[in-house]
């Protein structure tokens, strides 16, 4: 992907978002327009906007659309309808973190400010400011992450955490292309993240589209491979990290697992909005998706009418199972109540 093609933009003409349409890939390639909140809610309820950190920014830019397209001219009125749909679009994916966080982070600008127009440029100062702040903290956890991964290895990811999971670069694929731009040779074994297919769709898009070499393999496949020696260390992205466990793709739990059963590093790469340090795993909702998601392919029928189907969207994988979590500030390692600690210090 090119370096001047973001997964999420803003339009200053327009006052609206541009976004890659992730249910497309790869068979089409399609950048959309959204002009609305409501749109904005639809498309990361599909998935076409998704990834911890560009949520994050599409949070933000959708706080900023609401104040942009608001027609109030009262403060109080304009204000309160900016909350609500700020509301309804922090409704639409309740275990990342970085959602709120962004639609929090304009929020807390149109609140302090003396005007509807004042609010409506301090929004969208705030919401360029988070998307710019993104790609620099990718672009730093790389290069601290890159230091992990030796030169000649195999790395296994799960889902995707790349360019296409940020505003761009990424988190766990960001540490790989750092990896790879420090000179380094890098061979990656992508699991395909059923059952929407994150890593084949979207991650071995990616990194072909790039000139990495990757490799499919589905996802029960990995324990395997792991046991045969062809996988050297396993990275991942993070979609919440509480004081005790590391939200992601659900998937992830079982790689983490097989990984300390064959001493093998696995490591999370994360920015510090995804950090929850307020919360512990037992507080978490965890997303449950479609039926239909598991229960048909395209059109074809895979589960019988009248069986359920349980669709879990992440699983929480216990901090003591992560090698180390790499960050835009370092390397954080355990012991993580250490770490964590210092961590919210620096924050106050």
């Amino acid at each position: 992907m090119s370096e001047t093609v973001y997964t999420v933009a803003w339009d200053r003409e327009t006052n609206s978002i541009l976004y890659i349409d992730q249910t497309a890939l790869p068979g089409r390639y399609e950048v959309v327009r959204c002009t609305t909140v409501d749109l904005l809610a639809d498309a990361i309820r599909r998935l076409a906007i998704r990834g911890a950190p560009a949520l994050g920014v599409a949070g933000a830019m959708g706080v900023a659309v609401a104040a942009a397209q608001s027609r109030e001219t009262d403060f109080n009125r304009f204000r309160d309808e900016v909350e609500e749909a700020a509301e309804m679009l922090r409704s639409t994916r309740p275990t990342a973190v970085n959602l709120a966080w962004g639609i929090d982070r304009v929020l807390a600008e149109i609140r302090n400010a003396a005007s509807v127009g004042e609010a409506r440029s301090r929004a969208v100062a705030e919401a360029l400011a988070v998307a710019d702040e993104d790609e620099a903290t990718c672009r730093t956890l790389g290069r601290f992450g890159a230091e992990l991964i030796p030169d000649g290895a195999t790395v296994l990811t799960h889902c995707n955490a790349g360019a296409l999971a940020c505003r761009a670069w990424g988190t766990a694929l960001g540490v790989i292309r750092s990896a790879v731009a420090a000179g380094k040779s890098v061979r990656v074994i992508a699991c395909e993240t059923r059952p929407l297919n994150q890593g084949s769709r979207l991650t071995c898009w990616e990194l072909a589209h790039e000139g990495f070499d990757v490799t499919l393999i589905t996802d029960s496949s990995a324990a395997y491979l792991m046991q045969t020696g062809a996988i050297d260390l396993v990275i991942v992205g993070a979609d919440r990290i509480t004081r005790d466990a590391v939200f992601n793709k659900i998937g992830t739990y079982m790689h983490a697992v097989s990984a300390r059963h064959h001493g093998i590093p696995f490591y999370v790469a994360a920015p510090l909005s995804t950090f929850d340090l307020i919360h512990e795993a037992k507080d978490i909702i965890i997303e449950e998706r479609s039926r239909d998601e598991l229960a048909y392919c395209g059109e074809q029928q895979l589960v019988p009418a009248n069986v359920k189907v349980l669709n879990y969207a992440f699983d929480a994988t216990p901090l003591e199972l992560v090698t180390a979590v790499v960050t835009e500030i370092g390397v954080l390692r355990p012991p993580y109540t250490d770490s964590f600690a210092s961590l919210q210090a620096r924050r106050y």
